[in-house]
């Protein structure tokens, strides 16, 4: 027991001395950034006075989050705060976007409202595109804490460095994987347990490109993996249910399970 407390003592000096804001507070600022754009979200509505300086609350929130670690950000926390704020208006407009697609992509979804509110595939979403902006300014960690509580919540996986357009619909969402440098086109649907993922882990390739690409109007259906950085979705194909691929297929495809289990590709079939 006493080796054990030595070690205990030595980790958590160490982790005081290097130390992040904590998980609640990092969930905090973006669960109050993304209610502030969407009221529907918690449910909770601001006065019109309330709206007009919440902003500089919410800049002043993630400044402080960011002064914690100011030895490790690529430049003063202050700064990046404002840049993030200042990407505020394109992550609405996704968002927007975003949950427009999921109401027209499920017939079960009755309203806008409901979207925002109960469906765990915009609030994966809606995660993933505040945790983008801040890694787009370089923040460490805290995207990756934002994403893996949505991860914890909703059972989807998106690591924040992956590039998404909008009009991105997530259909159920439970088990999805989308890899870190996974690249995704507008107007695609995904429906639960597909993966698009890396054909190799090895930790060599961490800077390569590992993940698939997904073009425009892409439908990729329940438990389909698709591996590999070279890998190409081409634009409006659609994707069967349980299909592995690994390799590119062109735009306008259909690929399918056949009754004998193997996979058939039809290439440009007009819809």
């Amino acid at each position: 027991m006493k080796d054990l407390l030595q070690q205990l003592r030595l980790r958590h000096a160490e982790a005081a001395a290097n130390a992040y804001p904590s998980t609640d507070m990092v969930n905090a600022f973006s669960n109050n950034f993304i209610n502030w754009l969407f009221p529907e979200h918690t449910g909770q509505v601001m006065e019109a006075s309330q709206l007009e300086v919440y902003p500089a609350v919410l800049e002043h929130q993630l400044t402080t989050l960011l002064q914690g670690m100011q030895q490790r950000l690529p430049g003063d926390a202050a700064e990046l705060s404002r840049q993030f704020m200042a990407q505020a208006p394109g992550i609405y407009e996704d968002l927007t976007k975003d949950a427009e697609a999921i109401l027209q992509g499920d017939p079960a979804a009755t309203c806008l409202y409901e979207v925002i509110r109960a469906y765990p595939g915009f609030h994966a979403i809606a995660a993933y595109r505040v945790a983008h902006a801040l890694h787009l300014l370089q923040v460490p960690l805290l995207p990756r804490i934002i994403t893996e509580t949505a991860h914890t919540r909703t059972g989807i996986d998106i690591h924040p460095a992956a590039v998404i357009a909008p009009y991105f619909c997530i259909d159920h969402g439970t088990g999805i994987v989308i890899g870190e440098t996974t690249i995704i086109g507008s107007h695609v649907k995904l429906y639960q347990g597909v993966t698009l993922g890396a054909l190799s882990i090895d930790k060599s390739m961490a800077k390569d490109k590992r993940h698939p690409t997904i073009e425009d109007h892409v439908v990729i259906y329940a438990g389909t993996t698709i591996l590999g950085g070279k890998t190409v979705i081409g634009h409006h194909s659609v994707v069967g249910g349980n299909v592995w691929l690994t390799k590119s297929v062109a735009p306008l495809s259909r690929i399918y399970y056949k009754a004998d289990g193997t996979i058939n590709v039809i290439e440009n079939k007009v819809v």
